[in-house]
């Protein structure tokens, strides 16, 4: 009897895995390197919200690379599958897509993120197997999981919403804040509770304060 996988959780070790990519061999950690990490799969090669969402990926890219995040995309096709729907996606999209595709024909990926549709029987290749669900990863340098999204094959994801958490991150990570609802950069940013409003003055500057336990300040947008 196998044993079972733990669960992936939000600051587990993202799972280590070596795979052909669209841009050749790698292996993930070492992909993955000092920077950050967004891995998205998507259910199959040369169908239609996959088309958009990865074109749309690509055309976002030099944000992402601006923050020092690598985008790495994984279908459950091969690798000459994915060169081919690649000339798809730039024709349709308008895109240049640069970032690699793994390739997980076998759903080995897949399974180690727990990638797998098990509620939508409907969601499986010509051999029966399942397909993959869209999910969402977004890695830190330490190569620990920092958020997890889970999408239906349905419905699209929103590139504008994976930004906004990588800069979201990177703000708490760096002045030790939380950030509210909707937010995004240049926005007032939230004093977590454990941390006194003395010490937040002296450290932001002007605090703001709505409830004892909900504090405003700002940090620069760099």
């Amino acid at each position: 009897m196998a044993q079972e996988r733990a669960p992936l959780r939000l600051g587990s070790v993202a799972p280590n895995f070596d795979a052909q990519t669209s841009n050749g061999p790698i292996t993930f950690h070492d992909f993955i390197g000092d920077s950050w990490a967004i891995l998205f799969s998507h259910p199959d090669d040369f169908t239609p919200i996959c088309t958009t969402e990865l074109g749309a990926f690509a055309k976002l890219e030099p944000e992402f690379t601006a923050r020092g995040v690598k985008l790495i995309g994984l279908s459950a096709n091969g690798v000459e599958s994915h060169h081919a729907w690649i000339k798809d996606i730039d024709e349709v999209t308008g895109s240049k897509l640069q970032f690699p595709i793994v390739a997980d024909p076998e759903r080995k990926v897949a399974y180690a993120y727990d990638m797998v549709d098990y509620q939508d029987t409907t969601n499986v290749d010509t051999k029966g197997q399942a397909l993959t669900i869209r999910s969402v990863f977004i890695i830190d340098p330490s190569k620990k999981i920092r958020l997890i999204m889970s999408y239906p094959a349905s419905t699209g994801r929103n590139t504008a919403e994976v930004l906004r958490v990588v800069d979201a991150l990177q703000t708490t990570d760096k002045h030790g804040v939380t950030c509210p609802i909707n937010w995004l950069p240049g926005d007032d940013v939230v004093v977590p509770p454990p941390v006194s409003t003395e010490d937040a003055q002296k450290k932001f500057g002007e605090v703001r304060t709505v409830k004892p336990y909900l504090r405003f300040t700002n940090v620069k947008k760099e």
